[in-house]
């Protein structure tokens, strides 16, 4: 198949995608794409109103606060989902990094694999396959952790080409600071104190995806990204060429998420679900792709340290609410995650306590 190249991931294979092929539209879409489709809500049908918007400014008015938090506290509760505004990265930086990862994605294929998942690892250009019958996305993925340093592969963001790089290094700076002020006021929301998400999320454990959708001769048959849940506290999503194809979940529908100019999505991970105490909702989502664009997209992951235990916040719990989720070390948590196919909120529920 063009385009790919194989590698042993124990006893499975990395692929490194599908943008040759997809330049090929007269050629049958291979079987190991197609998949059984779950048809979306059309978003002309879908109240913009509906969709949880938030200015960061007006969140850091004083005078704003209560109101703002109690709306935020809803979003996460209900929808698991919402927009944030003014949120204070610059709009050069953000066209700077989407001429940038559209250069590295445009990249000759045997530049791009130099960068391939290696054997016994999840991090690098392509997608691991676990298992021979595993349904493959429609679109071609760079992953890799970024945060400890010490943690980063010397291989993949060191060796990057150099003004991608910087570019990079710029948008996780930028970034850090948006999480850790978005996971703030999430705690507070929740009446946590921003002591204790410091202890969980501060120089936490943090990675990266960029993802190219190619066009498909034939989107309805194939999905960008399997429906799933984040394993994270929570995952900021920047649109990086505009072009729409997240959906979420909601009510047993998929529900297609229409952007406001410049806004990031954030949603809330199964770690702030099970941290919540099961008061927040993490939310499952896919990537829908299209007939005639290509869709390019950057997704930042915000994860407790790995020595960090992930459980139900003690201060929270009371005897009308106990735990309603195991605790484990958040390494544990992490190399478990990857040892499975997405699969919906699966892995959540792995840390459900079963009642007698």
């Amino acid at each position: 198949m063009a385009s790919t190249q194989v590698s042993v991931f124990g006893s499975s294979h990395s692929f490194l995608g599908v943008m040759d092929m997809a330049k090929k539209p007269e050629m049958e879409i291979p079987e190991m794409y197609i998949r059984p489709q779950e048809p979306a809500i059309p978003s002309d049908e879908i109240t913009l109103s509906a969709i949880p918007v938030f200015d960061l400014k007006t969140l850091a008015y004083e005078n704003a606060r209560d109101a703002e938090l109690d709306k935020l506290y809803t979003a996460c509760k209900d929808w698991g989902f919402f927009q944030v505004v003014n949120h204070g990265v610059s709009s050069q930086l953000l066209e700077k990094l989407k001429l940038e990862i559209e250069k590295f994605f445009d990249l000759p294929i045997e530049e791009k694999k130099k960068y391939h998942v290696r054997p016994g690892d999840v991090q690098g250009y392509g997608t691991v396959i676990r298992c021979k019958d595993q349904k493959l996305d429609w679109g071609d993925r760079f992953y890799m952790v970024i945060n400890p340093v010490e943690r980063r592969k010397p291989y993949l963001l060191p060796e990057l080409p150099a003004s991608l790089r910087d570019t990079l290094e710029s948008y996780f700076r930028e970034l850090r600071k948006l999480g850790m002020e978005l996971l703030g006021l999430l705690g507070k929301a929740l009446g946590m104190e921003m002591k204790e998400v410091e202890e969980f999320f501060d120089d936490g454990m943090q990675s990266v995806r960029m993802t190219y959708y190619p066009p498909c001769p034939k989107p309805e048959v194939v999905v960008g990204l399997t429906p799933h849940s984040d394993a994270t506290g929570i995952t900021i999503l920047h649109q990086v060429n505009g072009v729409e194809g997240l959906e979420i979940k909601k009510s047993g529908v998929w529900i297609p998420v229409t952007f406001l100019p410049d806004a990031f999505v954030v949603n809330v991970g199964d770690i702030m679900e099970i941290l919540s105490n099961g008061t927040y909702t993490s939310i499952v989502h896919r990537a829908a792709v299209n007939k005639e664009k290509e869709r390019i997209s950057i997704a930042m992951f915000f994860n407790p340290k790995f020595e960090a235990e992930i459980g139900p916040v003690k201060s929270l719990l009371n005897y009308e609410n106990p735990p309603l989720f195991k605790s484990m070390l958040m390494e544990d948590y992490f190399k478990d995650f990857f040892s499975r196919n997405l699969d919906g909120k699966s892995h959540l529920e792995k840390m459900r306590v079963v009642k007698d």
